[in-house]
């Protein structure tokens, strides 16, 4: 017996707006569904999770997902709720876009040749060879002019300017519903709420041009508690690509979520049930200092997104920040997460060939600047608060080639919370 999808999504929040016939049709029969994704760049990032789940659930359930990549649609730019017109891509900046997406799809959805199973389509595929004159005269004349501009998306761009790539978008999105309704029986769209006015002209046009019943289902754009854009931070977008976003960093935008936020994002963001989370919550009410929903919240998502050893590095780090890892854990760290974890830390830079023949610390110390004067840094060094890679050193420590990272760099730091980070070159 399929789980009830509708009921599922709605305990979790993951609701905004659902059209009649919906949750009929969906316990009715396995039924396929998309969600559209915008090859904007060349990864996705946390605000397209919520769709993403929308899918996994929908797999879950019982039914086929389809991810439709819009390599057509991406090169025109959807209006919807945008201040401005998007800057448009070349058709190869959208091919690369698109097949670094594809390759972050796989880890949520099961792509098996099995009923359910899931598909990455992209819509340029049916638009390419698709003539302009021939676009226009078969479906252009099934929506109005009247019927467009009464769409929100539309409305709320008229007083600011709206080209019309951009007013033709919503045609363009109801065109792969109706291609997707005929070619792979797809009879529900999901998304954004910011998507409504798209999705439910797909269903329009579905109806006028074949005669059937087609569905939608949209979730909540998610928010911060204080109404601040979620998924942002002063570096950006948090990316689902590490390169872009660091495991380190990813664990640590969910680690640090508000109390009210993290109640929310267990439920959108991970596949606990409704028992563990309501449990885990219970645990956290009792003593929330040790941020037990915010640390589920995060292991759930981080490995999920980067794997189980990524999130034992992102665990690594935390704990390297905070003063309690070894000289070993310490050792296991690349550059870009070791500088990651220390963002804005001093950073000096010391030769290879400075450290071959070797150099007291004491001189090192005062040359760079990292301390004031050899005075400062031997005061320290006698009373025991300088530390060399996680290990305590004295006054006549001297630096050689031995205590180069696998990172490349020398990790120094003065009592528990003063770090410094001498970079070999």
């Amino acid at each position: 017996m399929k789980t009830n999808l509708v009921q599922e999504l709605q305990w979790r929040g993951m609701i905004h707006d659902i059209m009649p016939g919906t949750e009929e049709q969906l316990n009715k029969e396995t039924t396929t569904a998309y969600v559209g994704v915008d090859p904007t760049a060349d990864s996705l990032h946390i605000g397209h999770l919520v769709s993403i789940m929308l899918l996994k659930h929908l797999q879950m359930a019982g039914h086929k997902p389809l991810a439709v990549v819009g390599g057509a649609t991406g090169m025109i730019g959807d209006p919807s709720f945008k201040a401005a017109e998007r800057k448009l891509l070349t058709p190869e900046q959208v091919q690369h876009n698109v097949d670094c997406i594809k390759k972050q799809l796989s880890r949520f959805l099961d792509f098996s040749d099995s009923s359910t199973g899931a598909e990455i389509l992209n819509n340029y595929e049916w638009m390419k060879d698709y003539l302009f004159l021939d676009f226009i005269r078969d479906i252009g004349k099934h929506i109005t002019v009247n019927y467009m501009m009464t769409k929100d998306s539309v409305k709320k761009r008229l007083e600011t300017g709206l080209s019309f790539t951009e007013f033709s978008y919503q045609l363009l999105q109801a065109y792969d519903y109706l291609v997707l309704y005929r070619n792979k029986g797809c009879k529900l769209q999901m998304g954004g709420s910011d998507q409504w006015g798209n999705i439910t002209t797909g269903t329009e046009l579905i109806r006028r041009i074949e005669g059937g019943d087609a569905f939608a289902l949209t979730c909540p754009l998610i928010t911060k508690a204080d109404g601040t854009k979620f998924g942002k931070t002063e570096g950006g977008n948090v990316w689902l690509d590490p390169e872009k976003t660091s495991p380190y960093k990813f664990y640590q935008f969910w680690l640090n979520c508000s109390d009210v936020d993290s109640a929310r994002y267990i439920r959108i963001f991970t596949l606990l049930s409704k028992e563990e989370i309501e449990d885990i919550e219970k645990q956290h009410n009792a003593a929330p200092e040790q941020r037990l929903l915010q640390k589920a919240l995060a292991k759930d998502i981080t490995i999920r997104v980067h794997g189980q050893e990524a999130y034992d590095t992102a665990i690594a780090a935390t704990n390297l920040l905070f003063g309690k890892a070894s000289t070993e854990q310490l050792n296991g760290f690349d550059q870009a997460t070791l500088l990651s974890i220390f963002e804005g830390v001093p950073q000096y830079e010391v030769s290879r060939a400075t450290l071959q023949e070797g150099v007291a610390l004491v001189d090192l110390a005062a040359e760079t600047g990292m301390f004031a004067s050899k005075g400062e840094i031997r005061r320290e060094l006698k009373q025991n608060s300088i530390s060399v890679n996680k290990t305590k050193v004295g006054e006549s420590c001297i630096l050689s080639e031995q205590d180069i990272l696998q990172s490349g760099c020398i990790l120094i730091q003065k009592g528990k919370k003063n770090y410094y980070i001498v970079k070999v070159v």
